[in-house]
């Protein structure tokens, strides 16, 4: 990339941060260093045979990638025959990136160097950091406080390097270069790095990035998604990934690039063992793989479980469509390999497609009569060519079909290398992805290759073949899960300041434990609803509200300190009378002092004894070390430790989200309805966890939630028993942990009155706007579509599910939309304000209904946006607006933007821009 030429508009200087914005575009994005360096430095580099300072010298030279490359040795004048420079302040030009060698102990003076010479990029090869322990660890930080301080990027340490194929850059010290391709690799494991390098060699493939982000000190998953997301070279990711980094940064980045990216990955440290031996080998913690793989699941990031499928499924997604469901037609010449793929399609979750009528007519009327007429379709071991085609093409035109997978095994009459040149037409069949499996050794290679060719991927094995199938309909469902419009949860009573309090007031008092009295309080404030609870510290007392309550009743321990009353004895169900009940209070007391825990008795609950024929679910909440607050359902009541049923998801939650977390369970079945028992309100019980994941969302001072049982039957829902535990009055506010994905911003919502009088309310946009914006697009004039998106848009595309779907589904860390709604619920305007990837500035755009213009809504829309853009820590508000759009250029005069002509801009456009 060349040095921008001094374009400016008139009126502008290179000290005006307005004359910054304008050359945006042609500005380098911060990790464009690392990847397109126009000139290198290796620090460190030497002649030595075998030293990695050697190697990645050597690399870096015999691929040419159009830079300059300066060795940095203080004791030699040359090295490889380039000459070499004592440091990097002697070189005669500031490099984009250094390259660091040297020993662990000398690497936060080279990070040092590079911050007082400007150099924003580099890459740190060393290893000896806090994979070695506390002294690691100390360097690591050093090193971070002085790259933060002068905004240098790194990668690693402890890592490989960075490899660039299409462009030639090679800056790592493996021992060969990989092909150019469209996938890029990225592996916190260098070793495995090099042993897929060697196999992409002997297998052909190619690579737009090939990464070894080591530690990720700096750089990490979020910021290489991003950085791919806008490469034109890279149609898929794949990673290889031993710890999440900063989880919040990674799953915000997923999710923007998952729809239009696939984003593949393989975890490490599934398992206790394999989690420590990862932790030793990264110097970091693996966290819950539950929890990652229901990361995964939220992002639309899809997780494989070996290598080989790693691969695999980036070839298969780059080649055939993803299927709309999981319904697979099996067509085969053979029984044996058909079953087997029916067991693994099966065992992974997918279904096999039921043919229909017209279907098994069609095959009827040119297959064998001993052909299976069913699915599998086998249409037996003399199939020639033109059986194979005719078969795919009518069991391809099933509705009920959503992916098709073609079994040859090579028979005495088989015709391998003719069967996949007469498939080569059904490559792309209605959408639906076409698979292969040519089983045997060198008979059926020349057929493979054909169908390679043509875009139909091969697997050695049936049942590889299934399982990927599994997967593309997984990625299929967990894509369609981010942007399904989910049904507007019930509106309930903002309980946040009351509960807080109640909380605080707890702490105050050095507790960490609601008692069950207090934990349902909490919850019926958000409206879960409980069931009736009243305290009692003596006998009498217990048995007027037994009586009150009507008999019979149960009795449960009340105390300010046992977590599990169970475990004590401390819970008395179905009693019959009041003497039952003074019975039960002594006993319950009587047990506590016999296990010296007299003092932990503070009275009983005394409950109604709810009889409902229903299912015990459980619902629940803890903080993963990684992702912060994860939610729990599944099956619940005394035995959920043994039967282990159960989902987690990350809060918040919509309807869709909460429902996905249901179907994940066993139990899910039930609550639909079985053996004639009537179904459970799943629409209810959706509603329920949503507010159960604000309350988690909301009152962050809240550790742990336990709701078990959750009482759950076609009349109603109830909580049964709930424990509340609190983080201690030691952690502040600044210290608890974050939530993984950014919370609805109820801070944004407030009140407007528009010039008219009439009182609207401004509120951050949500998913169930949907239906709304629909809406509010049916109010707009073509001329104020027009200005707003410099050109007709049709209403049938402004109203289209994946249009709105994005445009209501924000990401709250990346993008803000503020709607302006009446009380009736009708949306008059939105304002938006986006992040522009890799700078410190933030777009706006504007769009108000023809019928409210003019009131001094868009006004009020960008200064509350401006606000917001300070929030983040923007430098810069901006944005392009038609040159015809005087109202948006007058709006913006008056709140302090520069309305700015270059030659850069469309002669019809003008640019806004406020620094802030």
């Amino acid at each position: 990339m060349t040095e921008a030429m001094d374009t400016r508009a008139p009126g502008t200087s290179k000290m005006d941060p307005s004359y910054n914005v304008l050359h945006q575009q042609r500005t380098r994005l911060p990790l464009d260093v690392l990847f397109a360096p126009r000139s290198v430095a290796v620090v460190g580099a030497t002649e030595r045979p075998g030293s990695v300072g050697r190697t990645v010298l050597w690399n870096l030279i015999s691929n040419p990638f159009g830079g300059t490359v300066y060795p940095i040795n203080p004791k030699r004048p040359n090295v490889l025959g380039i000459k070499a420079w004592p440091s990097l302040g002697a070189l005669p030009e500031r490099v984009d990136l250094a390259i660091v060698v040297t020993p662990a102990r000398a690497v936060p003076g080279v990070i040092q160097e590079c911050a007082e010479l400007g150099i924003r990029g580099a890459i740190i090869l060393s290893a000896g950091f806090k994979e070695i322990g506390a002294e690691g660890e100390r360097l690591e930080q050093e090193i971070l406080r002085i790259a933060q301080a002068a905004q240098v990027r790194i990668i690693g340490p402890n890592c490989l390097g960075v490899m660039r194929p299409p462009s030639g850059f090679n800056a790592t010290f493996a021992g060969a270069m990989a092909r150019p391709g469209n996938v890029a690799f990225i592996s916190q494991s260098g070793a495995l790095l090099t042993s897929i390098l060697d196999w992409s060699l002997r297998e052909a493939v190619g690579f737009s990035a090939f990464v070894s982000v080591g530690s990720m000190l700096d750089v990490g998953w979020g910021d290489l998604i991003d950085f791919l997301a806008d490469d034109p070279m890279t149609r898929s990711i794949l990673l290889y990934m031993e710890s999440i980094g900063d989880a919040r940064a990674f799953l915000s980045a997923a999710r923007e690039v998952a729809l239009t990216k696939p984003i593949i990955v393989i975890k490490a440290g599934r398992t206790a063992q394999a989690a420590q031996a990862a932790a030793s080998h990264t110097g970091s913690l693996t966290g819950s793989d539950e929890v990652l793989s229901a990361a995964f699941r939220r992002t639309g990031v899809l997780r494989v479980d070996s290598i080989a499928d790693l691969f695999y499924m980036a070839e298969t997604l780059a080649r055939q469509p993803r299927p709309a469901g999981r319904r697979l037609t099996v067509l085969t010449n053979a029984g044996g390999p058909g079953v087997l793929a029916t067991d693994a399609l099966v065992s992974g979750g997918g279904e096999l497609a039921t043919l229909s009528a017209s279907t098994r007519d069609a095959l009827d009327a040119f297959l064998p009569p001993q052909w299976s007429h069913g699915n599998p379709v086998d249409i037996l071991g003399d199939a020639d060519p033109e059986r194979f085609a005719k078969a795919l093409e009518i069991t391809g035109k099933d509705e009920g079909s959503d992916g098709l997978l073609v079994i040859l095994t090579p028979q005495d009459m088989t015709e391998p290398t003719q069967t996949a040149d007469r498939l080569k037409p059904y490559a792309k069949l209605h959408g639906k992805p076409v698979l292969a499996s040519w089983m045997g050794g060198s008979e059926v290679a020349a057929g493979e290759r054909i169908l390679n060719d043509a875009g139909i991927p091969t697997f050695d094995y049936p049942d590889t073949a299934a399982r990927i199938f599994n997967y593309m309909w997984r990625y299929t469902y967990n894509l369609a899960g981010l942007y399904e419009t989910p049904a507007l949860a019930q509106a309930e009573r903002s309980a946040r300041g009351e509960v807080r309090r109640w909380v605080e007031s707890a702490r105050a008092e050095g507790r960490t434990l609601l008692t069950e009295y207090e934990s349902k309080k909490l919850l019926a404030a958000y409206g879960i609803p409980t069931v009736e609870t009243r305290l009692a510290v003596t006998e009498d007392a217990a048995v007027a509200e037994a009586a009150a309550l009507g008999f019979p009743v149960v009795v449960k321990l009340h105390s300010l300190s046992v977590t599990h009353k169970t475990d004590v004895g401390g819970v008395r169900l179905n009693l019959p009378d009041a003497e039952a009940v003074r019975a039960a209070f002594r006993d319950i007391r009587t047990r506590l002092e016999a296990m010296g825990q007299g003092r932990a008795f503070d009275g009983v609950t005394v409950q109604p004894m709810v009889r409902l024929d229903g299912y015990e679910l459980i619902m629940g909440s803890s903080v993963d070390a990684q992702f912060g607050p994860v939610l729990l359902f599944g099956a619940g009541g005394t035995l959920v430790e043994v039967f282990r049923d159960r989902a987690l998801g990350l809060p918040p939650l919509n309807t869709t989200l909460a429902r996905r977390m249901m179907e994940q369970t066993r139990i899910y079945e039930a609550l639909k309805g079985v053996r004639g028992r009537p179904p459970v309100d799943l629409k209810a019980l959706e509603q329920l966890m949503v507010r159960f994941s604000q309350l988690v969302a909301e009152q962050r001072f809240v550790k742990e939630v336990d709701i078990n049982p959750l009482l759950a039957s076609p009349e109603r829902l109830l909580a049964l028993d709930a424990r509340v535990v609190l983080h201690p009055a030691s952690v502040t506010e600044a210290e608890l942990p974050k939530l993984a994905i950014e919370p609805y911003p109820n801070q944004y919502v407030a009140p407007y009155r528009l010039r008219s009088g009439e009182e609207i309310l401004l509120r951050p946009i949500r998913p169930e706007d949907e239906p709304k914006m629909a809406e509010f697009h049916r109010t707009l004039s073509e001329q104020t579509v027009f200005l707003r998106y410099a050109g007709l848009m049709q209403l049938s595309t402004r109203v289209a599910h994946a249009r709105l779907s994005r445009i209501c589904f924000n990401d709250y860390a990346r993008e803000m939309a503020l709607v302006a709604e009446r009380k009736d619920g009708e949306l008059l305007g939105v304002g938006r304000l986006t992040r522009l990837r890799g700078t410190r500035d933030a777009e706006f755009a504007i769009l108000i209904s023809d019928p409210v213009q003019r009131q001094g809504l868009g006004a009020e829309m960008l200064k509350r946006l401006v606000g917001i853009g300070r929030d983040w820590g923007m430098e810069r508000i901006v944005a392009d607006i038609l040159a015809g759009n005087r109202a948006m250029q007058t709006i913006s005069r008056k709140l302090g933007f520069s309305i700015l002509q270059h030659e850069e801009l469309s002669p019809d456009m003008v640019k806004a821009v406020k620094v802030l």
